[in-house]
């Protein structure tokens, strides 16, 4: 959080998405040609909400707390775990991670502004729309193309805004040169793995493991920072743990769209 209160939320965002963007073009290599009209959609339908996800999480920040924004955030992809499975299984495995995220959010329910909850539901909102609009991209485009061009419009929405935020901020090469390494931690690496695997989850699936980020978030604090873990945290995390490994299991024959040749 060095970087939040120099930068603003949204030249945060910005300077991930620009950084990312020019790591994977210079990964990708992407053609602008020899794509349809339908996968270009896709394409900028994903840069859009990378811009709106990241930029609506970041000003939730800004007016709740880390785990509040985490337990309301993570309801978009549960709320399309559910709706794009359509099953009893899906029901419950959400139910499960919900009860487990709940536990793991901690204090701040006191501190909610309305502000603060439109940002985080919007963010929630547009997750699951991440979720199913990087699913498409997976399918429509070799391997990174997609999510390059998609990160490259992204970066482009959000560079006004960002510029406008951070101002003199991004002048100091020690501020821009963290939030590179930033970018590639919490943008790049994470956006990448996770088109790698849509091509091989259905939306459903993949949306209830995205609970297992709040869990590994307070396992790694245990492990690594020697927080405290409560007993209604370790059976929040023993309850994601459970959802995601059913929602995994339940999935394991549904077909899934391969990307194209």
């Amino acid at each position: 959080m060095l970087l939040f209160p120099q930068m603003g939320p949204l030249g945060m965002v910005m300077l991930r998405l620009v950084f990312s963007a020019l790591i994977l073009w210079a990964i990708a290599r992407p053609s602008l040609r020899g794509h349809s009209g339908g996968a270009w959609g896709s394409a900028l339908m994903l840069g859009g909400v990378l811009a709106l996800m990241n930029g609506l999480f970041y000003l939730a920040l800004r007016e709740l707390p880390l785990g509040v924004t985490v337990t309301i955030e993570v309801l978009g992809p549960l709320a399309l775990a559910v709706i794009a499975a359509r099953t009893r299984s899906a029901w419950l495995w959400a139910g499960l991670a919900l009860i487990g995220i709940l536990s793991l959010g901690g204090g701040g329910w006191d501190r909610l502004t309305v502000p603060g909850v439109l940002f985080a539901l919007g963010a929630a909102a547009s997750w699951a729309g991440y979720i199913l609009a990087s699913a498409r991209v997976g399918r429509e485009f070799q391997k990174l193309d997609g999510l390059a061009l998609a990160m490259a419009f992204g970066a482009l929405l959000s560079l006004p805004f960002g510029i406008a935020d951070a101002g003199g901020a991004l002048l100091r090469l020690d501020l821009v040169l963290l939030g590179a390494a930033v970018a590639v931690l919490s943008s790049t690496i994470p956006y990448t793995l996770e088109l790698i695997a849509l091509r091989r989850l259905t939306p459903a699936v993949f949306g209830i493991l995205m609970s297992l980020g709040p869990a590994f978030a307070s396992v790694a604090g245990f492990v690594l920072l020697g927080q405290h873990l409560s007993p209604l945290e370790i059976v929040g995390i023993a309850l994601v743990i459970i959802a995601s490994a059913g929602a995994v299991w339940a999935g394991r024959d549904r077909p899934v769209q391969k990307p194209i040749a």
